[in-house]
């Protein structure tokens, strides 16, 4: 391990995963330990256009005794290398030799015997699809998921024609740019420097988020007709959402309330295609990021997330959520270092 963009007590390790189309491939894996461990970690998987840096959840955890991991996927934040299109794949499945590596790392490696894993939103899908690949090895013990990607967030006449043409594209030209993407009304929300109370890297999460590609929306929905046609996720899962949406693609009050990016309704409705043990809980103003919302709603996160670790996984993290951390830190130099170095 070697110290990590976001200072002590964050540390990092590269995953050398080969070779691509693009040439070479890394994964990152960031380690926060807890002050008195229990044998338990987290491994956290962020979504799309995103990366690890939301360090009051690593608090939450580390506080209460787990060893707190985020995987950085290929192709983001601190894996993204300047060859590289960002946040591009043509399967969710590409994603799955890092989620072993990092968990050999966190079972084998550093010796824990509980392993929660925790995915949002595109890192959702990506961890139910995985969950269930290797449902026969044991790597996971229960998992959460904020705010999961399991469907397009358009009208039900619009996904059929668009997922039929997006396929065809995929096939003949996966990295062409389609005329739509992420807009800008969910980064203000959370930005500081312009509604929101976070700082992160922009060069890493943009606030209109990076091109969509074909290729990469035929993985996305490969990933989640394979959901629908139902998983079998032993382990206890936990869906947490907001409990609504908002569909503006301008600046209004109201996207500091919802979820600005997915329908969320179409994860409660596709939640029991994930296995047959799965809890929902659904937070009122809650964000398409959960632990980023406001004060008072982290807070309900939390505590959710808490009591339902304590009940399905033994003594786990209990009580408040832990207050706004600092600005996430990253040297303005150290920008290809950070994507490469171990």
């Amino acid at each position: 391990m070697e110290p990590d963009v976001l200072g002590p007590p964050y540390e990092r390790h590269t995953i050398d995963l080969g070779t691509d189309d693009e040439g070479p491939v890394v994964a990152t894996l960031v380690r926060r330990r807890a002050a008195r461990p229990t044998g338990r970690a987290v491994l956290y998987v962020h979504g799309f256009v995103d990366y690890f840096f939301q360090t009051h959840v690593a608090d939450f955890f580390a506080e209460r005794g787990w060893d707190f991991y985020a995987l950085d996927l290929r192709k983001y934040g601190r894996s993204l290398l300047p060859h590289q299109t960002p946040n591009f794949c043509r399967d969710l499945s590409d994603y799955f030799p890092e989620l072993d590596a990092a968990a050999r790392i966190v079972r084998t490696e550093d010796g824990h015997d509980t392993l929660l894993a925790m995915g949002h939103s595109t890192g959702g899908l990506v961890v139910s699809l995985w969950a269930h690949a290797r449902r026969a090895d044991g790597l996971v013990d229960g998992i959460v998921l904020n705010s999961p990607f399991f469907d397009i967030n358009a009208p039900w006449l619009v996904r059929r024609p668009l997922a039929a043409a997006v396929s065809r594209l995929g096939r003949r030209a996966p990295h062409r740019i389609l005329p739509f993407g992420l807009g800008t009304v969910y980064g203000e929300s959370l930005h500081a420097d312009h509604r929101g109370e976070w700082r992160y890297d922009l060069a890493w999460k943009p606030l209109a988020g990076f091109p969509v590609r074909a290729g990469w929306i035929n993985a996305i929905r490969s990933g989640q007709r394979q959901l629908r046609a139902g998983l079998d996720i032993p382990v206890p899962v936990l869906l947490a959402c907001s409990t609504r949406s908002y569909r503006g693609t301008r600046w209004h009050e109201s996207a500091t309330l919802a979820d600005a990016v997915l329908d969320v309704e179409h994860m409660v409705r596709w939640a029991p295609r994930l296995g047959r043990h799965v809890t929902v809980a659904r937070f009122d103003g809650g964000l398409h990021d959960l632990t980023l919302s406001g004060p008072a709603v982290r807070e309900k996160v939390f505590a959710e997330v808490g009591r339902w670790a304590e009940g399905f996984l033994g003594a786990g993290p209990t009580g408040a959520a832990p207050e706004r951390p600092p600005a996430a830190r990253r040297p303005a130099d150290d920008r290809a270092g950070a994507a490469t170095d171990g």
